[in-house]
C-alpha cells in the first residue's frame, strides 16, 4: 500500500505542477501532507516536516547567502568581461548561444557544486536569452544536462557515496567511466547544437546592434501611434516569427511561449553605466571569488558557511554604506525568498516520503520485481533504474538504501561491485532536474522558468543523455 501510494504522490505532484494547477512551492507543501493523512500517519505529520527543514536547513542557508554574494558580483561586474566574451563568440547567433550555454555550465560545474553552477551560468546567459527573445527553457535545460554529467565528478557527490556504500575507491569508480561520460558530455553539446539550431530557424540570425536598433524602431513607432502598437517593424535578419514573439515559431520548443515572455528585466546586467559597477574592486572580487570556491572544492569550512563569510565581505567591501547594502538586499530578495522558500517546501515533500516509509517501500519493490534471469545483468538493471530512482529520491536514499541491495543481487551472479557503482551513475543528468534537488530551484528561479515548463523540456532529452552514457559505458566495456 505504501508503495502505491508513495508512487501516487509523485505522480501527483508532478501532473499538477505540469499542467500548472498548483504551484510548485503549494504542491510541494499540501499534496505530502494529504498522503500523509491517507497513510494514516497524519499526527506524525510534524515531526516528518521538521525532520526535514533540519536535513534541508544547511541547504537552504547555503543557496540564500550564496544568491546574496553571486548577485552582488553580478552587480559589480564581476562577470562582465565573461558576458562580453560569449557575446564575441555568439554573435547573436541563437545556436551559438545555446551551445556556448553547455560549454559554460560544463566548465563551471568542475567546481562541484550544481547551485554555483546555475548561478553563474544564468547569470551570464539570461541576458542574452531574454534581449533576443529566446527560449529560457532552453537554458534550463542544457544547463541541468551538462552539470548532470559533470555532477559524476568524485568531489560532485554521488560518486564519493557509491565508494562509500560499497566500500570502493572512488577513483577505481571514476577513472574508467571517463570515456562514457566524455560521450554523455559530448552528445549533450551535439543536442544543444540541435536545439540551438531550431531557435535560429525560429528567430533568425541578428547582431546585438540590430535587435537594439529593433527596439529603439518600435518604441518610436509607439510614441508616434500614440502607444497603440499598429506600427509595423520589419526585421531585416530575422525569421517570419520576429524577434519580439518568443513562442510564436511553429517549431518552438515546449513553454518558450511562457518562459520567454515577460519584461526585458535581465538584460541589465550589461548595462556598461550601472551605478553598482566597482572596476577599481574587480581584482578584489574575483580573488575572492576565486578564494570561496577553492575553499569549498578543498571542504576548509561548510558551504553555508563559506558564502555566509563571502557576501558579508562582498557587501561590506564594495558598498561600505549601510543603505547602499539594505539596497543590494532589497534587489535579490525577490530571488532569495523564492529558492529558499522551495527549499523548505521541498523538505515537507522529503520528509513525509522518508519518514512515512513510502520511499523504502517503492526501493524494495522496484528491487523485488527485476526477474532472477536478469541477474548476470544487474548492472545494466541498475543503470536503467537509476534513471526513475534518483529522479524519485535523493541521491542519499538511492545509493545508500538502494544500492547496497542492488549490489549484493549482482554479486550473487558474479557482477563485480565496481560495475555495480559505475553503472548508478548514469541516472545523473535526469537527477539533477528532480523536484527533490534544491539545486533546480536556483535553476528555474533565477531564468524566471516555471518548473513545470523546465520538467515537461527536459525530462526526454535528460533520460536520453542517461541512456547513452549506459550505452557508451557497455560498448567499452565499463559496465
Amino acid at each position: 500500500m505504501l508503495t502505491i501510494l508513495g508512487f501516487a504522490m509523485i505522480a501527483t505532484f508532478l501532473v499538477l505542477i505540469m499542467m500548472k494547477k498548483m504551484s510548485p512551492i503549494a504542491a510541494l507543501v499540501l499534496i505530502p501532507a494529504l498522503f500523509c493523512v491517507f497513510v494514516g500517519k497524519g499526527a506524525h505529520l510534524g515531526d516528518y516536516v521538521l525532520d526535514g527543514v533540519t536535513d534541508l536547513a544547511p541547504t537552504a542557508a547555503m543557496l540564500m547567502f550564496a544568491i546574496v554574494y553571486f548577485g552582488v558580483m553580478i552587480d559589480v561586474g564581476l562577470f562582465d568581461p565573461i558576458v562580453r566574451g560569449i557575446l564575441k563568440f555568439c554573435k547573436a547567433d541563437p545556436m551559438r548561444i545555446v551551445v556556448g550555454t553547455a560549454v559554460l555550465a560544463a566548465i563551471v560545474s568542475l567546481d562541484g557544486d550544481g547551485s554555483t553552477t546555475f548561478m553563474i551560468t544564468v547569470s551570464a546567459m539570461y541576458p542574452l536569452y531574454k534581449r533576443l527573445k529566446m527560449s529560457l527553457v532552453v537554458m534550463t535545460g542544457v544547463a541541468a544536462m551538462a552539470n548532470g554529467v559533470m555532477n559524476t565528478l568524485p568531489w560532485g557527490g554521488p560518486t564519493a557515496r557509491a565508494a562509500t556504500a560499497l566500500k570502493l575507491d572512488a577513483s577505481d569508480i571514476f577513472v574508467p567511466m571517463i570515456p562514457a561520460l566524455l560521450v554523455g558530455l559530448l552528445f549533450v553539446f551535439v543536442l544543444s547544437y540541435v536545439l540551438g539550431v531550431r531557435e535560429r530557424r525560429r528567430l533568425g540570425v541578428l547582431t546585438l546592434d540590430d535587435v537594439l536598433e529593433e527596439e529603439k524602431e518600435t518604441e518610436t513607432v509607439l510614441v508616434g501611434s500614440g502607444g497603440s502598437g499598429d506600427g509595423k517593424v520589419s526585421m531585416r535578419k530575422g525569421a517570419a516569427a520576429g524577434v519580439g514573439g518568443a513562442g510564436s515559431g511553429t517549431d518552438a520548443p515546449e513553454g518558450a511561449g511562457d518562459s520567454a515572455s515577460g519584461d526585458d528585466d535581465g538584460f541589465q546586467g550589461l548595462d556598461p553605466n550601472r551605478e553598482t559597477l566597482r572596476p577599481k574592486l574587480y581584482w578584489f572580487n574575483a580573488l575572492l571569488t576565486v578564494s570561496l570556491l577553492t575553499a569549498m572544492i578543498m571542504e576548509w569550512l561548510p558551504i553555508p558557511v563559506l558564502f555566509l563569510i563571502g557576501a558579508a565581505l562582498a557587501l561590506s567591501v564594495n558598498f561600505p554604506h549601510i543603505p547602499a547594502q539594505r539596497a543590494r538586499l532589497a534587489a535579490h530578495a525577490d530571488n532569495v525568498l523564492n529558492v529558499s522558500g522551495m527549499v523548505f517546501a521541498a523538505a515537507v515533500f522529503t520528509g513525509v516520503l522518508q519518514g512515512t516509509g513510502m520511499v523504502d517501500h517503492m526501493a524494495k519493490w522496484m528491487v523485488d520485481v527485476i526477474p532472477g534471469s536478469m541477474g548476470p545483468h544487474m548492472a545494466l538493471v541498475t543503470g536503467i533504474l537509476s534513471l526513475p530512482l534518483t529522479y524519485f529520491m535523493s541521491n542519499d536514499g538511492f545509493y545508500f538504501g538502494v544500492l547496497p541491495v542492488l549490489a549484493e543481487a549482482g554479486a550473487a551472479h558474479g557482477v563485480t561491485p565496481l560495475e555495480m557503482a559505475r553503472a548508478s551513475l548514469v541516472g545523473q543528468p535526469l537527477h539533477m532536474s528532480s523536484p527533490l534537488v534544491p539545486a533546480v530551484y536556483v535553476l528555474v528561479g533565477m531564468a524566471k522558468v516555471e518548473f513545470g515548463d523546465h520538467t515537461k523540456f527536459v525530462v526526454k532529452w535528460a533520460a536520453l543523455t542517461c541512456l547513452v552514457i549506459l550505452g557508451a559505458g557497455m560498448l567499452f566495456g565499463i559496465i
